[in-house]
């Protein structure tokens, strides 16, 4: 079984949520389509058939029609009756003759269905048939989760809704003529010169429902300005909750050394929380630079780390789902602060981490902050944060979503990236071998030592690599003898290994995937980025490489084949086919591109000196296709 796991090692085999294995000797599974329901709810995966896991081992019994499998397939995923809709593409369904054996395989890439999409549900009743992925597994939604998802289908925002029997008299008035004052320090506005109803009609809290001829606040208004009572209200947000907590005291028997909560001190609206929070965050451990204040109190200049610390702030106020549970939360440590929020994603993690693409629960809020200097609408507040913990040297935010119930949460840690105190326990154990790892693997082991462990979910918020360069990353660690693996699946947590790996200095970095794109390391299109010799795809690209001149189509066939794995760059294909980056790229690359038959790492900057290439169908083996 240790050769099958080792061939299905090259077949893109990982630890994760986002990929299931299933028989399929007695045609389609029948729990197949409750995966297909949770993948498309959640992150999207990979289905495989033909092969089967139990205990770790894995068995390749392969499709044995897989011609007449994938029709059925088709037929099924198309039939209202099964699934409410078909995400699927031709070329997201796929056959796989497995290198050296007899067996065949069929890979399913299934996407992330958007908001408008969502519940993706089997059978007629979506109550029932709603599916999520967790590290479990599969698992069907509560009514609650279903009913969510409806409500983010909806273009109109959700803070929108103009609320029955609630007037002025429900707002905390001073809450509003502050926000106009500050709104005020900022430089002359059109809208300054409205009286408060104008001026709150103006910024979404007061409408007029056109198509009810309903007019009155808005759940936006009373959120931002209303008193604490009228927020709670059953008719409005009963669940309304906001906590901010700093945990500074090492004794473990002190939960918190401050909170800030709903506890009638206060005037309990988002307007008064940002403000007091915002003041907070302005002080303490690891705020290194203070501001000034002008004359009114506000800031007069401040650091991009406090900037990033609003736009956190801002980004759980404005992204929350009011109507979820657990409010708003903030928590905070000398070393670190963790937002937490009510609601799920509206985009996906990867494209929330890229930046350019906004998409808000909360657009009136939004708007509102953004009167204030606060909140992006332009969809890179994360990618703004990052780019402030890059600057300062410190670990990586990690972005999390969860469910049951539905929590975002963002991890700020204001600790080195790469602690001297923690190098030194490593160079210590692990001698000069360690000095012949990558940036990324380095930041793996710094991981594993500060936390315990490290998983490749760690990972995937702190590192600029997909989630299968990461697995033989980790592999690969584990391999040479710095890490211990432990569990099997989703459930894999690494460890340092103990003693010295027996690695010779000069080693290249052991990743098999994607070069490491961590801080101060050079571009993936730098020479310094080269392929090992027995990396899989020299002999996968042997046919071309060896010959003066081959067709079009075969050149693409062979760079997409290349290219199913992971993201390479375009030394990287000119290396392994033997061809000019530049007359590559021109002929081939572009064509390619411009057919969405190759995805680019970064899409919104084609001349990122990061950039490099993935076949758009997914195909995550070195195998030879069928179709």
């Amino acid at each position: 079984m240790s050769e099958q796991l080792n061939l299905f090692d090259r077949l893109a085999f990982y630890e994760g949520s986002d990929v299931e294995y299933k028989g399929a000797r007695g045609g389609l599974p029948r729990d197949l389509w409750e995966t297909y329901s949770a993948f498309a709810n959640t992150d999207g995966g990979l289905l495989w058939l033909g092969i089967t896991q139990r205990d770790g081992q894995l068995d390749f019994h392969g499709v044995p029609e897989p011609e007449k499998l994938i029709a059925d397939f088709w037929n099924t995923i198309n039939n209202r009756s099964k699934t409410n809709i078909n995400l699927l593409r031709n070329q997201d369904v796929r056959i796989h003759h497995v290198e050296n054996t007899k067996c065949v395989l069929i890979s399913i890439r299934v996407p992330r269905a958007d908001r408008h999409q969502r519940p993706v549900f089997i059978g007629l009743d979506p109550l029932r048939g709603t599916y999520r992925r967790n590290n479990e597994g599969d698992y069907k939604c509560a009514e609650s989760e279903v009913r969510r998802m409806f409500s983010d289908q909806s273009d109109e925002p959700a803070d929108s809704r103009v609320l029955d029997n609630f007037s002025f008299a429900d707002l905390h008035i001073d809450s509003l003529r502050q926000f106009r004052n500050r709104f005020a320090s900022r430089g002359s506005h059109p809208w300054l010169a409205e009286d408060d109803a104008g001026l709150l009609s103006k910024l979404g809290g007061w409408r007029k429902d056109r198509r009810s001829g309903r007019e009155g606040l808005t759940l936006a208004g009373l959120l931002m300005f209303g008193r604490e009572q009228a927020i709670r209200d059953p008719s409005a947000a009963p669940g309304f909750q906001l906590d901010y907590r700093e945990h500074f005291d090492e004794n473990p028997d002190i939960r918190w050394t401050d909170r800030l909560t709903l506890d009638g001190h206060w005037e309990g609206n988002l307007f008064q929380f940002h403000q007091l929070v915002k003041q907070k965050l302005s002080i303490g451990p690891g705020i290194k630079r203070p501001f000034g204040r002008d004359a009114e109190g506000y800031r007069a200049g401040e650091s991009p780390v406090i900037e990033a610390l609003e736009e956190a702030l801002v980004n759980a106020l404005i992204h929350a789902d009011y109507a979820g549970q657990g409010g708003i939360v903030i928590d905070r440590w000398p070393n670190r602060l963790e937002f937490t929020n009510p609601g799920t994603l509206l985009v996906s993690r990867e494209q929330l981490l890229q930046g350019g693409v906004s998409e808000c629960r909360n657009k009136s809020l939004q708007l509102m902050f953004q009167m204030l200097g606060a909140g992006d609408r332009a969809g890179s507040g994360i990618d703004k944060i990052r780019s402030s913990w890059s600057a300062e040297r410190w670990q990586s935010p990690v972005l999390q979503e969860s469910h049951q119930p539905d929590r975002v949460s963002l991890r700020l840690p204001m600790s080195s990236l790469l602690p001297e105190d923690v190098l030194t326990i490593l160079h210590q154990r692990f001698g000069a071998n360690f000095d012949a790892l990558s940036g990324d693997e380095i930041q793996a082991l710094v991981t594993a030592q500060t936390e315990g462990v490290v998983t490749n979910q760690q990972l995937q918020g702190m590192l600029a690599m997909h989630r299968v360069d990461i697995t033989r990353m980790l592999g690969g660690l584990v391999a040479h003898g710095f890490l211990v693996s432990e569990g099997v699946g989703r459930g894999t947590r690494y460890s340092l290994a103990q003693g010295t790996p027996p690695l010779s200095v000069g080693t290249p970095p052991l990743s098999v995937g994607t070069p490491p794109l961590s801080v101060g390391t050079p571009p993936l299109n730098s020479p310094s980025f080269s392929l090992p010799e027995d990396d899989p795809r020299w002999a996968i690209a042997a046919s071309v490489r060896e010959k003066r001149s081959v067709k079009p189509d075969v050149m693409r066939t062979t760079i997409l084949t290349l290219c199913a794995n992971d993201y390479l760059a375009l030394h990287q294909l000119a290396s392994l086919l033997g061809r000019g980056a530049k007359r590559l790229h021109e002929k081939h690359l572009v064509h390619l591109t411009r057919n969405r038959q190759l995805q680019l790492r970064f899409p919104d900057n084609p001349n990122h000196p990061h950039q490099a290439y993935r076949a758009s169908c997914g195909c995550n083996a070195p195998v030879e296709d069928a179709q």
